[in-house]
């Protein structure tokens, strides 16, 4: 007689069996997941889900997003949005940025079910996501257009802003605590780096 925990590992398979396996998943698999307040994106056919954010993470993010949002807002120049909600950045390549924002001229890239390629992606990079963030989606948001990419780094307490020439991100500008961070294309926006981060 199976006990209690076998029954539910074996649930846990049949349930899993229900989809593909990695490497094989598309677009239709993704968007017919169950809704689910976990970040969930989609990579060379594999399900990606990054690793929870902390608490210092989401405040970072809080006070980041309240600042760009009312700038945002303020000048009437687009949308403003938070993870978790898919970018599609081209077929089969799914991320789900920490903050993104789309200018009024490409509202037609707002989606309901997904947005896409934004004019501007922040990542709050952490040590569980800061190879990815570093390396594999600084070349994705380069290749897929990704006008400007910053990097919010909590442990170095830093943003460096990068903008997009010729298909390559160079660096605006790497500003810590006591300097203001600047946009190139969100311009007039001045991000004080100090009041980002906890003490």
């Amino acid at each position: 007689m199976q006990t209690e925990t076998e029954a539910k590992n074996n649930l846990t398979v049949e349930v899993a069996n229900l989809y593909p396996p990695q490497g094989e998943w598309t677009e239709h698999d993704y968007f017919t997941l169950p809704d689910t307040n976990h970040c969930l994106e989609l990579s060379e056919g594999r399900l990606i889900m990054p690793p929870h954010p902390t608490f210092t993470h989401q405040e970072v993010l809080k006070r980041l997003f309240f600042q760009i949002h009312a700038f945002v807002e303020r000048n009437l120049l687009g949308i403003i949005q938070m993870a978790p909600l898919p970018v599609r950045l081209w077929a089969g390549k799914i991320r789900e940025p920490d903050i993104f924002f789309i200018g009024k001229e490409h509202a037609d890239r707002i989606g309901e079910q997904f947005c896409g390629v934004p004019d501007l992606i922040v990542e709050i990079i952490s040590s569980g996501t800061r190879r990815v963030d570093r390396t594999e989606k600084f070349y994705e948001y380069a290749k897929a257009g990704v006008r400007e990419y910053w990097m919010v780094d909590h442990d170095e307490k830093t943003i460096e802003v990068y903008t997009l020439k010729e298909g390559a991100y160079i660096l605006l500008g790497k500003y810590s605590p006591g300097q203001v961070a600047k946009s190139e294309i969100l311009s007039g926006l001045d991000v004080a780096v100090k009041e980002l981060f906890l003490p």
